[in-house]
């Protein structure tokens, strides 16, 4: 997208955007159907609160990136402190923080559900499946590798 900066500038912007709001969204899924049964099943976790918490500042964080304020509405006030690019930072960094305490809550709130059903892998069963993805992912390289033989030199 850097490329296109000079020539496009609003297209070099929206992709740069929509490369982290994408990903984001998409792992948010399993977060925003929480809120949703929350909402309508009216739940007394301590989490969730948290939790809305970091995905209000997610969303500051993405508005604040794309919008280029402060220093849109006060040209050349905000070139050292208080650049929108700071101000991203800090809200990514808080959101971050939410996240994670939001994260560290489910857990300790879920511990004991858990632990008593699941049953941990044997060291067989780890060193199984590790050997096997290792063996499918060589042989997708040495796939590739070979067919880069049949290929006619440029």
């Amino acid at each position: 997208s850097r490329f296109l900066e000079v020539e496009r500038p609003r297209f070099s912007k929206a992709s740069r955007t929509l490369a982290f709001v994408y990903p984001y969204l998409f792992d948010s899924i399993p977060l925003f159907y929480r809120f949703y049964l929350c909402a309508v099943e009216s739940c007394t976790e301590a989490a969730i609160l948290v939790h809305y918490k970091h995905t209000v500042f997610a969303f500051l964080t993405c508005f604040i990136f794309a919008s280029h304020l402060p220093e849109r509405l006060a040209p050349g006030h905000f070139d050292y402190i208080g650049h929108s690019h700071q101000v991203f930072h800090v809200c990514g960094i808080i959101s971050t923080h939410f996240q994670m305490e939001a994260i560290m809550m489910d857990m300790a709130e879920g511990h004991h559900r858990l632990l008593p059903t699941s049953l941990l892998p044997s060291s067989l069963q780890t060193l199984g499946s590790m050997g096997i993805c290792m063996a499918v992912s060589l042989a997708v390289i040495g796939l590739c590798s070979m067919s880069l033989r049949f290929m006619p030199e440029p």
